[in-house]
């Protein structure tokens, strides 16, 4: 049985090689963001290549590594992480309920933001092989996406934004 400290560390070295990690050639304006979670005894770590494109952040790749022991049923698996990602992606740069006196100002899908087909990024996972006792997976790929966004535009940007949704526009 491997120890958490274990499973981090692999999760985040593959994680990295995923796209190169410091070798990468990524496009003019482009950088890499990292974050990683270790919820219901899965691990995850995530990659996100961002640019910042007339002052909105733009995700254009996502590479996750996920250690959630033995994997009962991949495919599920893939797709959840894969959900994961558009939910925080849509979380992270337009949902917000404004109140005012008490009332949600949004009160329909129309008024309310949320990640539209155009702006979901390639999403890449691995599994990674195991004989651990299984975790859970739930949304196991939620929390790692705004840091790891935020950690690619402070590169870009030199900004650290702290708050969600990220603030736009940005510069």
């Amino acid at each position: 049985m491997k120890t958490a400290t274990g499973q981090a560390l692999q999760a985040a070295w593959v994680k990295a090689q995923a796209p190169q990690w410091g070798q990468a050639q990524l496009p003019k304006g482009h950088a890499l963001g990292l974050a990683f979670s270790d919820a219901w005894n899965t691990h995850c770590g995530m990659v996100v290549q961002a640019s910042i494109e007339q002052g909105r952040p733009k995700v254009h790749k996502v590479w996750s590594a996920v250690d959630c022991g033995h994997a009962l049923q991949p495919q599920n698996i893939q797709a959840q992480i894969e959900g994961s990602v558009i939910f925080g992606l849509s979380a992270a740069l337009h949902e917000r309920m404004d109140f005012k006196a008490g009332e949600p100002q949004h009160v329909n899908l129309n008024t309310y933001r949320v990640l539209r087909a155009n702006e979901t990024p390639e999403v890449f996972v691995k599994l990674m092989p195991t004989d651990n006792h299984p975790g859970g997976i739930g949304e196991v790929g939620l929390p790692p996406l705004a840091p790891e966004m935020a950690n690619a535009i402070a590169t870009l940007s030199g900004k650290r934004l702290r708050a969600l949704p990220l603030p736009l526009p940005m510069l």
